[in-house]
């Protein structure tokens, strides 16, 4: 009788101190209630139910606010990068090999087209117009004998076979000349400077590297003293008045926009700035690893006043049909691999739902809830990551089952990622309902299967479909897609 005294006391003190040490922080959380206690679109998941002491939730300066209805008109909302019109974008080398000797320009300069970019001392260049006036030296003397052998011929004075071998090799010299000339002028010589060349006075061992075309400096390799060749790149000049914008598209969104597809362009850097241009690219292969395909919308840019490298957001694509809400981004939280949101009670201030909810589009500041949440709900928008922080601390003890007018509820999401959650809790002898919603046509999920049961349900995409059974006994029981590649557990308890 007096270890039975003991006992009960030691209890009572333990769960006093329990108690007091959850109290203290202003936080305790419990699993929900099992009949039909939580408020409409609180606590139909079985999560926690957390409850926020008035000076706890003050500290952590919560904020809530209404869901409200997604527009289903709204286009894709995109992150981009801002790069170069690799079709307006040159590459310059020099047409000769030399030492560059002078650079008049800098990184970042516009230039026009023309314009001088450097210049090099070339010892090829004064070969080649060396050359050149000795062809056309020897050109003018094979062009004398000509005229001398013909008068001779006429005179009998000379054959008729070294008149030909004359002319021949006046045709080899003009060969030379013509030969000589164009080369000087792929080494960048004018024509009308090539023809006035005719001494070696006027030989020039300098040649200007010239701009292609109107455009900005963005590479400049180009020092004084450094040797180069036709092979070396000194500069890349770019027309930075037409741009392209590079961002990742969802595979799940490709439907929704097409090449030609019209875009809205806004910058952070520039709040009144919105240009508008078309998708002119879609890659046609998926990235493995995130599930993406590159898009690229090509944009005028007056003022140059988008630049390299620069975050903008694009609007691209048709409208929008799938069904939501949108709430701010600062209400989701992730919890290991859920993304949840906190509900407030209204009826019970400080008491907050912890809701699994699926994702679907980001616009802004707001992101469209697909599955979870309503129209009318309350989340908390501002210090959710605190009522997070003291969810994990106390924990929960586990979700229990959901029970309103005698019938255990649970909801399965069929994302990208499977079933989530793909482990759902039940309780044996009490009429179940799991309501399955597909969100993605990029699964193989499109019916469940549950082999034990002899159940099997075809879901269509977005629209909840209601699985009923009994539980019978205590055990797990799988649920798998038609393929039987994703799998989930009911655990009966």
């Amino acid at each position: 009788m007096k270890q039975a005294l003991i006992g009960v006391v030691c209890l009572a003190v333990g769960s006093l101190g329990t108690y007091y040490l959850m109290n203290r922080h202003g936080v305790h959380v419990t699993p929900f209630p099992t009949q039909a206690a939580a408020p409409a679109s609180a606590g139909a998941n079985g999560e926690a139910l957390i409850t926020l002491m008035p000076e706890a939730a003050a500290r952590a300066g919560i904020e809530v606010t209404q869901v409200v209805a997604s527009t289903s008109g709204a286009r894709l909302r995109i992150p981009a990068v801002v790069q170069p019109n690799a079709y307006r974008a040159v590459i310059v080398t020099p047409v000769v090999s030399g030492r560059i000797t002078r650079v008049p320009v800098e990184l970042g300069q516009h230039v026009r087209r023309g314009q001088t970019l450097a210049e090099i001392y070339s010892p090829e260049l004064a070969d080649a117009q060396t050359q050149y006036i000795s062809a056309r030296a020897e050109l003018d003397a094979h062009e004398r004998d000509v005229r001398r052998t013909e008068k001779l011929v006429e005179l009998g004075s000379a054959s008729r076979q070294e008149l030909e071998k004359i002319h021949a090799e006046h045709t080899a010299a003009e060969s030379m000349l013509q030969s000589r000339r164009s080369r000087l002028m792929l080494l960048g010589m004018t024509a009308s400077h090539v023809t006035g060349l005719s001494s070696s006075a006027q030989v020039a061992s300098t040649v200007t590297v010239p701009a292609p075309i109107d455009g900005v400096i963005t590479v400049r390799n180009a020092n004084i003293g450094l040797n180069v060749d036709p092979s070396t790149s000194i500069f890349a000049v770019v027309d930075l008045t037409n741009v392209w914008l590079v961002g990742d598209l969802y595979e799940r969104d490709l439907g929704r926009v097409r090449i030609g597809s019209a875009a809205t362009v806004t910058a952070s850097a520039y709040p009144e700035l919105r240009l508008e241009g078309k998708v002119s690219y879609i890659d046609p292969q998926i990235k493995a690893e995130t599930r993406t395909a590159q898009i690229r919308v090509e944009v005028p840019n007056p003022g140059t006043q988008l630049r390299l490298g620069m975050y903008v957001d694009m609007e691209v694509g048709e409208a929008g049909t799938g069904a939501g809400v949108m709430i701010p981004r600062a209400a989701v939280q992730m919890v290991g691999d859920r993304t949840v949101v906190y509900l407030s009670n209204p009826a019970r201030p400080g008491q907050f739902v912890e809701r699994g909810v699926t994702l679907g589009d980001a616009s802004g500041n707001l992101v469209q809830i697909i599955f979870g949440v309503v129209a009318g709900d309350t989340v908390v928008s501002k210090g959710s990551f605190a009522i997070r922080a003291e969810r994990d601390r106390v924990g929960d003890g586990g979700p229990a089952p959901a029970v309103s007018s005698g019938v255990q509820t649970a909801r399965v999401t069929v994302s990208e990622k499977g079933y989530e959650p793909a482990r759902v809790t039940l309780r044996a002898g009490v009429p179940a309902r799991i309501t399955f919603v597909r969100t993605t046509d990029a699964t193989c999920g499109t019916e469940v299967t549950i082999p034990s049961l002899s159940l099997k349900r075809a879901l269509p995409l977005n629209q909840p479909v209601d699985v009923e059974f009994t539980p019978q006994k205590a055990g797990d029981v799988e649920f798998v897609c038609g393929m039987g590649m994703l799998k989930g557990t009911i655990v009966v308890q």
